[in-house]
C-alpha cells in the first residue's frame, strides 16, 4: 500500500474530497446570491421609475411653465417630447391636468406602481 502512495506522488491535481468541498462552498454561496441579485434588479427597476415620473413631472411644470394653457389640460409625453425622454421601459399614465394628481409610472418589469401627488412620488 506504501508503495502505491509513494508511486502516485509525483502526479499533480485534487483529489475528490477537495473537489466536492468547492462545489459545496460555490453551490452555498449562489443559493445566497441568486436571490438577492434578483432583490437588486427590482430596486433599480423600481427606482428607475421613480426617477422617470420625477423627470415627467418636472418636464410638464416646465412646459406649463412656458406655455399657458388651460388648468384641465393634462400633460402628455407628446407635450415634453424636446424635454423628455422616456427609456420605453417605463410606462407612465399622465392623469389630472396641470398639477398631476393620479400620474402613474411602473416599469415593465418591476413590481410597484407610483402616483405623483403635489410633486411626491409615493408608491
Amino acid at each position: 500500500m506504501l508503495k502505491y502512495f509513494r508511486a502516485k506522488r509525483g502526479q499533480k491535481g485534487f483529489t475528490l474530497i477537495e473537489l466536492m468541498i468547492v462545489v459545496a462552498i460555490i453551490g452555498i454561496l449562489a443559493a445566497i446570491a441568486i436571490p438577492q441579485f434578483a432583490s437588486y434588479r427590482a430596486k433599480s427597476y423600481n427606482t428607475q421609475a421613480k426617477a422617470e415620473l420625477k423627470s415627467f413631472y418636472t418636464a410638464c411644470q416646465a412646459y406649463f411653465s412656458e406655455n399657458p394653457l388651460p388648468s384641465t389640460t393634462t400633460c402628455s409625453l407628446a407635450l415634453v417630447q424636446n424635454t423628455f425622454k422616456n427609456s420605453g421601459a417605463v410606462t407612465i399614465t399622465p392623469a389630472g391636468g396641470q398639477n398631476m394628481e393620479g400620474t402613474t409610472a411602473a416599469h415593465n418589469a418591476g413590481n410597484t406602481t407610483y402616483t405623483i401627488t403635489n410633486g411626491t412620488v409615493t408608491p
